[in-house]
């Protein structure tokens, strides 16, 4: 009996199935070793920013991701320290922090605010806010008394700059 031709024509040679079958295991091999190692770095990756963006103890825990919030503050006019006679400083400015809720917190503390504020500024000389500076040493200072715990024991602020609207000194 002679094997018919077209019988034979539809089977793959022997070494092809081994072929196929070493591709796919390679093939299933690379693709569970790209999700394993992809899996690895979002877990670890994910971790060391979830250290790095804990909030300290002394913050508030807001979240800094939005952009930033202006608190604008009424001007002040204040006598300044004496040097060479009477001398006043009007001031106005706006206070950027990090989010709504430290905008909030700062609104309701006004008066506690204000009071620090009127304090700091009538220590002051003309002669140490005239350069540029000391008005940025006054920023920073102004930061120093708003970020200052309202509550005994209670969290700081969140200030991050003065912006200054207005600076006359007479």
């Amino acid at each position: 009996m002679k094997a018919d031709p077209k019988a034979d024509a539809g089977l793959p040679p022997p070494g092809a199935s081994k072929k196929k079958l070493l591709i796919i295991v390679l093939a299933s091999v690379l693709v569970a070793g790209g999700i394993g190692g992809g899996a690895a770095w979002y877990f670890l990756h994910g971790k060391a920013d979830k250290e790095e963006a804990a909030p300290s103890k002394k913050k508030h825990a807001a979240s800094k991701a939005g952009p930033p919030v202006f608190v604008p503050i009424d001007s002040f006019t204040v006598n300044l320290q004496p040097e060479n006679g009477e001398q006043y400083l009007q001031i106005a400015f706006t206070l950027q922090t990090s989010s709504a809720e430290e905008m909030d917190l700062i609104k309701v503390n006004m008066p506690k605010v204000r009071s620090r504020l009127l304090l700091l500024l009538s220590g002051k000389k003309a002669s140490e806010l005239n350069t540029v500076e000391g008005k940025q040493q006054l920023a920073a200072e102004i930061i120093n008394q708003v970020n200052q715990p309202f509550e005994d024991k209670g969290p700081e602020q969140d200030v991050t700059d003065v912006l200054f609207t207005a600076f006359i000194i007479q």
